[in-house]
């Protein structure tokens, strides 16, 4: 059995993974998905502090963050052993970026980074496959943890999986081998790239279809 740490990106909460997290507790896995504080003046650290205290004394861990949340995902794994890491529509950032370096938030007003419109309307690839009302608990995002640095006490890391949702797989190879920044800090060493197309929220716009991945690559089909 896995113990699977869902960790949403900006503006979500824990509920965004409630279709994803149905199918992997129904195929016999323990599932936390967390709620980042949303507070103002919440960090990066804060961030990480909540996903090493969810994996607790858990025996075999994967760690799943999306977008924003692939850093304190990543930032955990620099602090414990876990069993691997999933990236989704995100990746590993190396020892210093922040979010805002690689992804300029906008409009943020001093505190919080507002949330979008999520409508497809508005930008047909970031919001494929959704409706706006699905966003309806979407709150502001801190923009403290948008501009603090990952800091990390080594490159080294557990097996990773990137599933791609926004890019197709070979245009990520491409990055990847071209250094993009988004990949700066993978490990080459053991990492495979998943395409899974459809907006940058597929926990929304295809949650069956993201936990069926997510359990290939954890390679659990249940127990």
């Amino acid at each position: 059995m896995t113990h699977f740490i869902l960790v949403p990106g900006m503006w979500l909460g824990g509920w965004a993974w409630d279709a994803v997290a149905a199918p992997l507790r129904s195929a016999g896995h323990d599932v936390t998905a967390l709620s980042l504080d949303l507070r103002a003046g919440a960090t990066l650290d804060d961030h990480i502090s909540q996903v090493t205290a969810a994996v607790a004394d858990a025996a075999e861990v994967v760690l799943v963050g999306h977008s924003y949340g692939g850093l304190p995902v990543r930032g955990a794994a620099d602090l414990l052993k876990v069993s691997r890491v999933i990236y989704v529509d995100s990746g590993p950032l190396p020892d210093g970026v922040s979010q805002a370096d690689v992804s300029p938030p906008a409009s943020p007003d001093g505190v919080f980074i507002p949330p979008p419109s999520f409508d497809p309307a508005d930008d047909p690839v970031q919001f494929a496959g959704l409706h706006p009302s699905q966003f309806s608990r979407a709150v502001p995002h801190p923009l403290a943890s948008a501009l603090s640095p990952l800091r990390l006490s080594s490159a080294a890391q557990p097996p990773t999986d990137l599933i791609c949702s926004t890019f197709a797989v070979a245009d990520v190879h491409q990055m990847i081998d071209g250094d993009h920044p988004f990949f700066a800090g993978l490990d080459r060493g053991d990492y495979r790239v998943h395409g899974l197309p459809t907006g940058h929220w597929p926990m929304l716009s295809r949650p069956a279809d993201l936990a069926a991945v997510i359990l290939f690559c954890a390679g659990r089909h249940g127990d």
